[in-house]
């Protein structure tokens, strides 16, 4: 699927976006997130690899968008839901 990420155009595939983000670690991520396999990525860090721009060159809803369309899940996490179970009170 044709993209265009920071004005430049892109041919991604969701195959291609699982197979760039293999064997990268998720960063810490508080705000909004790809869901690629069982891993939350940061949405700019998945742009930054996926397009290797610089993350300033891209805003987030740019890689929502083109992420969205190829069929991943994007989520808003909060940092209470980044709190680990035994971090939980009840």
């Amino acid at each position: 699927m044709r993209c265009v990420i920071a004005r430049f155009p892109f041919e991604l595939t969701k195959a291609g976006v699982i197979e760039s983000m293999k064997g990268v670690k998720p960063e810490p991520a508080i705000g909004d997130v790809v869901v690629i396999g069982r891993r939350q990525y940061p949405v700019k860090q998945v742009g930054e690899v996926v397009t290797r721009q610089d993350r300033r060159d891209f805003s987030v809803g740019e890689v929502v968008r083109a992420m969205t369309k190829l069929g991943f899940t994007c989520l808003t996490v909060t940092a209470e839901e980044q709190a680990s179970p035994s971090e939980t009170t009840f």
